[in-house]
This record gives structure tokens, C-alpha cells and sequence, in this order.
């Protein structure tokens, strides 16, 4: 499964995706996270753009503060546009903790290689929050 990063979730998901390969998952679990510059987005792309891309691409977004303020939120895309066919988007609960706290990351890890493996249980779901 892809991952779409979000720009200001870079650093974070180095950290994870270190975690996923250093305990073996990438073995079994075919998983990539793929960054904005490589579908050609924009770091101030709007959250409705960067959530179409995603779907047009079959990427699961993953993310930490997408907004939910405007027409544009992705909170607002989520609602107007999420099918049953929809991939979710995956938001870590607390961004500070996956770089500061072992456990915490590795409870992130466990959910998205289970996501990744399970992700038609997943489909429509719009948002999940890890961990």
C-alpha cells in the first residue's frame, strides 16, 4: 500500500517507515510512502487537492493536522466527496510522540501495517486516527 505524506509530516514518517522496515514488516507487507514532490504536489496545495490526488492514485493520505476550517478542509472534502470506495485518511493522533516516545510509535506502526493489510476494512471510512 502507499502512503501519501503530507508535506510537514516528512521527518516523522522517515521515522516510522525506519520502524516498519527494521522490524521486518516490509517483508511481508508491501508498503511505500510516497512524498508530494513525486505526484507533483505543491507544499500549500489545498487539503481538497492533495485528498483527490490521493484517491486518484490509490495512496492512503497520511497525515497529522489537516484542517478543518474552510470549504477546502479536508474535514469538508471528506464529507462532500468519501464513497465507500474512498481510501481513509490515517492521522496520527499526536505527531511530537512518534519522534520522543518508542511505544507510541510502535503503536503507530502496528496500525498502519494493519491498515495496509486490511485496507478493504478500511475503504469509506474516511479518517482513522492512530494509534
Amino acid at each position: 500500500m502507499n502512503f501519501l505524506v503530507d508535506h510537514n509530516f516528512k521527518g516523522h514518517a522517515r521515522i516510522l517507515l525506519g520502524s516498519i522496515a527494521s522490524q521486518g514488516w516490509l517483508d511481508f507487507v508491501p508498503i511505500r510512502f510516497v512524498m508530494f514532490e513525486e505526484v507533483g504536489l505543491l507544499i500549500d496545495s489545498s487539503d481538497r487537492v492533495v485528498w483527490k490526488v490521493a484517491q486518484d492514485n490509490q495512496m492512503i493520505l497520511l497525515t497529522a493536522n489537516r484542517s478543518m476550517k474552510d470549504e477546502d478542509s479536508l474535514e469538508q472534502v471528506m464529507r462532500e466527496e468519501n464513497t465507500q470506495n474512498s481510501l481513509p485518511v490515517v492521522t496520527v493522533g499526536n505527531a511530537d510522540r512518534v519522534l520522543n516516545d518508542s511505544i507510541y510509535r510502535e503503536r503507530c506502526v502496528d496500525r498502519m501495517v494493519e491498515i495496509a493489510i486490511y485496507t478493504a476494512n478500511y475503504m469509506g471510512a474516511r479518517r482513522v486516527f492512530i494509534p
